[in-house]
């Protein structure tokens, strides 16, 4: 008997590998937490398993890689060594690599149970409730501008109402150099004044 596709999420949850037909009769798939139904038991030929940052589940066709996973190992050893920031996922779209970071205050959220009266195992349960419940959103993407001399461009997100979009922040540059001048600036008031 075949063994359905599964896939277990940040979050714990178990995804199964659905499996239907379009109307012109061509393999359709989708990730589903529900262990009925049509279930593939193989990942077509060309598709991957993706995780977005916010434990989201999809069957996509693999991506031309662009960034390289040394690229994507600086900006996230760059966030562990120049930033503050606790709470963060790093996540690669096509020539791009973003920083997600937690839309919660977990600090503030933890503090309200740190001090009450709770067995181990209770506190435990709700540190790990606030940490699958983390909802992420992009603040920063260092965009491959030239493959060739492998240069980035700098963007942060604006969250002015009359702007919400991706605004470029100073030049170009070598990613290392660039994480270690931005990503400091990651959960602080100075990130909004960013040019």
């Amino acid at each position: 008997m075949a063994v359905p596709v599964t896939y277990v999420n940040a979050k714990e949850k178990t995804y199964y590998l659905h499996q239907g037909v379009t109307k012109t009769g061509k393999p359709n798939y989708h990730f589903a937490m529900k262990s009925e139904g049509n279930l593939a038991d193989s990942i077509p030929e060309g598709y991957e398993i993706y995780e977005n940052p916010n434990a989201q589940v999809f069957l996509r066709r693999i991506p031309p890689k662009i960034i390289t996973d040394e690229e994507k190992v600086i900006v996230e050893e760059g966030m562990r060594k120049y930033s503050d920031v606790e709470y963060f996922k790093i996540d690669v779209k096509g020539n791009a690599i973003l920083i997600y970071m937690a839309v919660q205050n977990m600090d503030a959220l933890m503090a309200i149970f740190q001090d009450r009266p709770m067995s181990q195992d209770e506190k435990a349960r709700i540190m790990k409730a606030l940490h699958q419940g983390i909802h992420y959103t992009p603040d920063m993407q260092f965009v491959l501008v030239d493959e060739t001399k492998r240069t980035f461009a700098t963007l942060r997100y604006c969250y002015l109402g009359s702007i919400d979009d991706w605004i470029p922040i100073g030049r170009s540059g070598k990613l290392p150099r660039l994480v270690k001048r931005y990503v400091k600036h990651l959960g602080k008031e100075s990130f909004v004044t960013l040019r």
